[in-house]
């Protein structure tokens, strides 16, 4: 029985560079933005996700993109 899988959601994370623990080590924070169009580009979101950074205090690291589906019977 073949299975499809639809979009249902997708969501944005910016992950940034806050600074360094006492051992040198980078600490990373997450900030999300929801309710993305699951059908929007990668690149589209790319590039609303490195302007937004350029409002944050912090460094970006990356963009991430986190989609949902809902696996259904066909």
């Amino acid at each position: 029985m073949p299975i499809s899988a639809n979009p249902v959601g997708s969501r944005m994370q910016l992950r940034l560079n806050v600074g360094q623990d006492a051992g040198g080590n980078p600490i990373y924070r997450s900030r999300s933005y929801s309710n993305v169009k699951p059908l929007a580009s990668d690149q589209d979101i790319y590039t609303v996700g490195n302007s937004l950074a350029n409002l944050q205090l912090h460094d970006l690291e990356e963009v991430r993109r986190v989609n949902e589906y809902v696996l259904e019977e066909e």
